[in-house]
C-alpha cells in the first residue's frame, strides 16, 4: 500500500504543476471537460468562465480518475468544486454497477438543515438579546470535534439502547418522541431513514450488532454521545433573515416551503460526527486491504477511490454502514433543530417553529439517471428535483420543486433555491455552497485574525468565538454570488429567499460581549 500512495502522491504532484485541462464551452455557465481517454462521456461542468477559472490542476485530475474509473457513465462538477477526497468535493458521479465510498466522503451524509421561526427580524436588533441566545444554544449544543453531551449542561442525553434505535431506524415516530423531536419534521426530511443494502431494518440490526462485537462498548456510548451537536471545520449553526424574492413564483414556492419573510430562521450544517466518521474509514480500510489481496490496480493509483461491485459482500457491507451513518446524522440534525427551539423559547417565551428541510450533499442514493438506475452519489452536492419529477410524486413539493438549501458564508448570505428542468443535464444536482477558494493552511497564512474579527464587528453579526476561525472566514470561500450565478445562468434553480446571518454559532470558545 505504500507504494501506490507514493505513485499517487507523485501523479497529484505532476497534475498540479501541469497546466489546466482545456474545457469546452457549451453555454455562458456550461462547459465540457474532454476525458482524457477519449472514448467516455465527457464530464459535465457547470460554471461560468470565472469559476472554471479557479478550478486547480488537482481538482481536475481528481475528476479525470473518478471519471475513468470503472462503472462510472456520469461525472459532473459543479462551481464549488475544490479537491477533495479521491473525488473533487462538489461533484456528482453515477454509476449502475458500483459503490464508491470517495464520492460519499467520510462524513457521511453531512447535510443542511433550516427551522423557520415565527420571530420577526425586529426582534433581533438588540445585541443583548442575540448574545442571550447564543449562550442558551450554547449550553444545548455542543461544537466541536469529540465534544459531546456531557460537555453541555442542558444537552438530551442519549443511552446505547436508544442509540440502536436511531442508527437503525433514522427518524422514526418512536424516536422522535423520546428526543423530544417534533415526528412531524420527519416528513420534512430528504430521507428519514435508510434501510439495509436489501431494504430492511433486519439487515442494519445484525450489521451494528457485528461492528459492535469488534469494539469496546464504551466507544459506541461515546459516538452516541454526540448526538445533538455541530462538529468543527466548516460545520455551524446560524440565524437567519429570510428575504423571500420579489417575483410569483419565489413567493407561491416559499409559502408551500414554509418561509415567512422577514422573519428569523435558523440554519443548520453538520453531518454524522465522530460516528460516521468511525464507519467510512473502516470501509476505506478495508477496501484498501481488498485492492492489495486482489492485486487490482486503484482507479488513477489512488487510494482513496476503492470501490466495490455491487451484490458483492464488500458492496453490501459498504451499503449497510452508509445507512447507519445516514440515520444518525439525520437524527443529529432534527435533535439539533429541536434543542435549538427550545433555547429560543427560553430567551423569547411564546416562540414557535417548523422544519422546512432537511437535505444531504454526502450521500450515494438508487435514482432514475436517462431512464436507468443508477446509484448517484453526490459529493458536495446537492439533490435538486424540479416540479414534476416522479420523486416528488404526493409530496408537499410535486408543483415547486423541494427546497435546496445552499450555505454561502455569514457576509454574503445564504440562499434557498427550486430546481428547474435544466437539472436534469447535472444528474438533478446542484452545488451544496461557495465552495473553498483557499486551502486552510493557506487561509491560516494569508488571512488577517484582527481584520476578519473586525469584518463580523462591521456587519453586526455575532459569533459564539473569541476569534473567528481564519481558515473559514469569508475569504477562504468563492464569490458567492457567481457561484450562484453559475446555478442560475445553467438553469439548474432559481433563488426563493435570501438568507442574512444576525449571529453564528462554529467551533469555538464562547465570545465576551
Amino acid at each position: 500500500m505504500a507504494s501506490k500512495k507514493a505513485d499517487f502522491q507523485n501523479t497529484s504532484v505532476r497534475a498540479a504543476n501541469s497546466s489546466a485541462s482545456p474545457f469546452v464551452a457549451t453555454g455562458e455557465a456550461t462547459a465540457l471537460l474532454p476525458v482524457k481517454d477519449g472514448a467516455k462521456k465527457p464530464i459535465t461542468v457547470i460554471g461560468t468562465e470565472v469559476i472554471r477559472a479557479g478550478f486547480d490542476d488537482l481538482c481536475l485530475q481528481q475528476a479525470q480518475n473518478s471519471r475513468l474509473a470503472p462503472g462510472v457513465e456520469e461525472l459532473v462538477l459543479n462551481p464549488d468544486a475544490h479537491c477533495g477526497y479521491g473525488a473533487p468535493v462538489g461533484c456528482v458521479l453515477a454509476s449502475p454497477s458500483h459503490i464508491y465510498p470517495g464520492p460519499v466522503g467520510v462524513d457521511i451524509k453531512c447535510s443542511m438543515s433550516l427551522l423557520q421561526l415565527d420571530l420577526p427580524a425586529d426582534q433581533l436588533v438588540d445585541r443583548p438579546v442575540r448574545r442571550a441566545l447564543i449562550n442558551a444554544i450554547a449550553e444545548r449544543v455542543p461544537t466541536g470535534a469529540g465534544r459531546g453531551q456531557r460537555h453541555v449542561k442542558k444537552a438530551r442525553r442519549v443511552l446505547p439502547d436508544l442509540g440502536s434505535q436511531v442508527v437503525t431506524e433514522g427518524a422514526s415516530q418512536e424516536v422522535c418522541e423520546q428526543l423530544g423531536i417534533p415526528p412531524e419534521w420527519a416528513l420534512r426530511c430528504e430521507d428519514s431513514a435508510h434501510q439495509g443494502h436489501d431494504g430492511t431494518v433486519e439487515t442494519l440490526l445484525e450489521r451494528l450488532d457485528l461492528l459492535r462485537s469488534r469494539f469496546p462498548e464504551g466507544r459506541f456510548r461515546g459516538k452516541m454521545s454526540q448526538l445533538g451537536s455541530y462538529g468543527g471545520g466548516n460545520h455551524f449553526g446560524e440565524c437567519e433573515v429570510v428575504k423571500v424574492a420579489e417575483n410569483s413564483v419565489a413567493r407561491k414556492r416559499a409559502k408551500v416551503f414554509g418561509l415567512e419573510n422577514g422573519h428569523a430562521a435558523f440554519l443548520s450544517h453538520c453531518g454524522s460526527r465522530g460516528f460516521g466518521h468511525d464507519l467510512a474509514s473502516g470501509q476505506f480500510k478495508a477496501l484498501q486491504g481488498k485492492f492489495d489481496n486482489w492485486d487490482i490496480p486503484l482507479p488513477g493509483g489512488d487510494p482513496q477511490l476503492v470501490y466495490a461491485p455491487l451484490g458483492t459482500p464488500e458492496a453490501d457491507a459498504y451499503l449497510n454502514d452508509m445507512a447507519l451513518g445516514a440515520n444518525f446524522a439525520t437524527v443529529n440534525h432534527l435533535l439539533i433543530n429541536a434543542l435549538v427551539l427550545e433555547a429560543f423559547q427560553e430567551v423569547i417565551p411564546g416562540v414557535q417553529g417548523h422544519l422546512v428541510y432537511f437535505i444531504s450533499h454526502n450521500i450515494a442514493r438508487k435514482e432514475v439517471i436517462d431512464n436507468r438506475p443508477m446509484w448517484v452519489h453526490r459529493k458536495g452536492a446537492t439533490r435538486a428535483f424540479p416540479a414534476g419529477h416522479h420523486a416528488l410524486k404526493e409530496t408537499p413539493f410535486a408543483e415547486t420543486g423541494h427546497p435546496i438549501l445552499l450555505p454561502g458564508n455569514p457576509q454574503a448570505g445564504s440562499a434557498v433555491m427550486a430546481a428547474e428542468a435544466g437539472a436534469e443535464r447535472s444528474c438533478f444536482s446542484v452545488n451544496h455552497g461557495a465552495g473553498r477558494a483557499l486551502g486552510r493552511r493557506r487561509a491560516f497564512r494569508e488571512l488577517d485574525q484582527q481584520e476578519v474579527d473586525r469584518s463580523f464587528e462591521e456587519r453586526d453579526i455575532l459569533t459564539n468565538c473569541r476569534r473567528y476561525p481564519r481558515d473559514e472566514a469569508p475569504a477562504a470561500y468563492k464569490d458567492f454570488d457567481e457561484v450562484l450565478r453559475s446555478v442560475k445562468v445553467a438553469g439548474l434553480a432559481s433563488e426563493v429567499a435570501r438568507l442574512e446571518a444576525r449571529f453564528v454559532i462554529k467551533d469555538g470558545a464562547p465570545a465576551d460581549d
